[in-house]
């Protein structure tokens, strides 16, 4: 794998520009409704595996615009799986707010990789002199909103402000950073 592919890593992660080999794995994982009933304002399933192809140009085009954004592939080290995707990005029609999220394939839930590649992000994105950043979670969705409960994250409550429906509101401050602690293991 070329080494201009690696946006950062952490301990167990390689985060990566997603490539176009890999849109059979995109696309298991974005045409599940466990996935995609958490992702934008009228979630709707992948349908054809051409869905995730272009998807993934578009993303390598973004990331190509502004290599401080982007929706990037994150890999297990020791498996070499595609576990799901880390973003940090502008909110949509914001004042220069970034937003954080992520979206795991189910067979990698329950083992911290949202929670450790979400920590590289926050550190990628306030090293590269984010002041804040934000995550906005669906209404009931419990396990992204727990996973910005363990990276810091404060709960502003509910807000409306970029997506148009009823969000739940999360934030950090560059000032509130902890730099995690790396184990030894």
């Amino acid at each position: 794998m070329p080494d201009s592919d690696v946006v950062y890593e952490t301990s167990r992660t390689l985060v990566r520009l997603w490539r176009p080999d890999e849109a059979d794995r995109l696309f298991d994982l974005l045409s599940r409704w466990e996935v995609m009933q958490w992702l934008g304002t009228n979630p709707k399933v992948l349908e054809q595996r051409s869905e995730a192809e272009l998807r993934i140009a578009r993303w390598a085009e973004e990331f190509d615009e502004e290599p401080r954004f982007g929706a990037w592939a994150v890999e297990v080290k020791e498996s070499g799986i595609t576990a799901g995707t880390m973003l940090l990005k502008p909110l949509p029609e914001g004042e220069g707010e970034v937003e954080i999220g992520w979206h795991f394939h189910p067979d990698s839930w329950g083992r911290g990789l949202a929670t450790e590649s979400a920590l590289g992000a926050l550190g990628k994105g306030f090293a590269e002199g984010l002041d804040e950043i934000f995550a906005v979670t669906h209404l009931g969705n419990e396990l992204s909103m727990n996973v910005c409960r363990r990276i810091g994250m404060r709960h502003l409550g509910i807000t409306t402000k970029w997506y148009g429906e009823q969000s739940e509101l999360f934030r950090i401050g560059a000032n509130e950073w902890v730099v995690p602690v790396q184990s030894s293991d």
